[in-house]
């Protein structure tokens, strides 16, 4: 029963946190007005937030083992709760950079302990588990629109949506700090005395493996926002679609995604996790060069789903088969793949933007596709890696009878 209401937590957790981050953007002409916020101001916005992001990764996968995960996670919430309301309140943009990179520090420390819980709770399910946490976050981030648009049609003011989500996440909190002190204390799957460990980032990321994860990650993130930041306004300039027909096509992307993380874990029944992963990856990146080279909005969509498809569930399944590898140190691999990620989002975001500022944007969102074929090779390279360390780890007997 605990550990079913911990993974309640977290799953409304990350739905929460998915219409957190996606509604920045939904709310940015309306706050862009209110605050007087230049587009140069608006970039730094979304930037603060990664940054903080990567910091707050760094932190919490150095040092969130000290403490007991659900009573954190709780407190977190709580924090980014009254972050929020704080955010709703302000009046000049300087308090808003400040917020993006705390909102980016708490709700990546959010993220990190989300996916430690739930990969040590289901050890035997971990892909499974893993995938409908994301697919939660995927959850918020598609009722987001409807969210505004319904409180748009009551009162057209950005700050309510702030203060509506605080209050969704304080009961939440409440609730977290009820699951993490009710009776007996929850036992995650490898609670049991270890020697002591040092924490460090370094004794992680000089493994080959989780190396080629963090590259991984890295396009992964690239591809993921950059296409999410990007395309409407390529379908529009780039395309002469209009904004409805540019945002119906993207929602392809979108969907696929949530389709995916709810349904790639079904697959590892007939499929290992290696070649899924690289079946995925191949996936995507077909879908990236699709998206570029063609105009029709039949294919653009069919390219979208196919982004989506690919990339949905290709974060959780390599990150669970990292947990897999290392568990113990599962708040480091979590760390340095919202790090990676993080970092990709940039490179992406502004290298298309950096690009456009010397050719047309149909040039520079060949940075898409050039994400989506680094996100396969790495993805290529991580999943021999899993390979090899499956075979390592599996009798002779069993080798040969899934060979034959």
């Amino acid at each position: 029963m605990q550990r079913r209401s911990a993974t309640t937590v977290i799953f409304i957790g990350f739905m929460l946190l998915g219409v957190a981050f996606i509604l920045w953007g939904i709310l940015l002409p309306e706050l862009a007005e209110s605050l007087a916020m230049t587009e140069i101001i608006s970039g730094a916005f979304f930037t603060l937030i990664s940054i903080g992001a990567i910091v707050g990764a760094f932190i919490g996968g150095k040092y969130i083992h000290k403490f007991d995960f659900m009573s954190l996670f709780s407190g977190l919430t709580s924090l980014l709760a009254i972050l929020l309301t704080i955010l709703s309140f302000v009046y000049h943009w300087g308090f808003m950079l400040v917020g993006a990179f705390l909102m980016g520090l708490v709700c990546s420390s959010l993220f990190t302990i989300g996916h430690t819980m739930i990969a040590r709770l289901y050890v035997t399910r971990r892909s499974t588990m893993m995938g409908l946490m994301d697919f939660m976050f995927s959850v918020g981030t598609l009722a987001a629109p409807l969210y505004i648009s319904a409180l748009y049609l009551l009162e057209q003011n950005w700050r309510w949506p702030l203060r509506l989500l605080s209050i969704a996440l304080i009961m939440l909190s409440a609730y977290a700090w009820y699951v993490a002190h009710q009776g007996k204390k929850l036992k995650l799957h490898d609670d049991k005395p270890k020697p002591k460990q040092t924490h460090t980032y370094s004794s992680v990321i000089k493994q080959p493996i989780f190396l080629f994860l963090a590259l991984s990650a890295v396009g992964y993130g690239a591809v993921e926002f950059g296409n999410g930041n990007w395309f409407v306004s390529y379908a529009q300039n780039g395309r002469g679609f209009d904004g409805e027909d540019a945002r119906l096509i993207f929602a392809f992307f979108t969907g696929g995604m949530a389709i995916s993380r709810l349904g790639f874990s079904f697959l590892l029944r007939w499929v290992s996790p290696h070649r899924l992963m690289i079946i995925l990856a191949s996936v995507m990146a077909l879908g990236t060069f699709i998206i570029k080279l063609s105009s029709d909005p039949i294919m653009m969509s069919f390219g979208n789903l196919l982004v989506g498809l690919g990339l949905g569930g290709l974060f959780p399944l390599m990150l669970s088969c990292a947990m897999d590898v290392d568990s113990d140190n599962g708040p480091l691999i979590s760390g340095v793949c919202v790090i990676g990620s993080a970092t990709g989002v940039q490179l992406a975001s502004f290298g298309t933007g950096f690009w456009a500022n010397f050719a047309p944007l149909t040039t520079a969102f060949w940075v898409i596709p050039m994400s989506g074929v680094w996100l396969l090779a790495m993805a290529w390279v991580y999943s021999r890696q899993i390979k090899t360390h499956i075979q390592s780890h599996t009798p002779h007997e069993e080798i040969e009878t899934s060979i034959r």
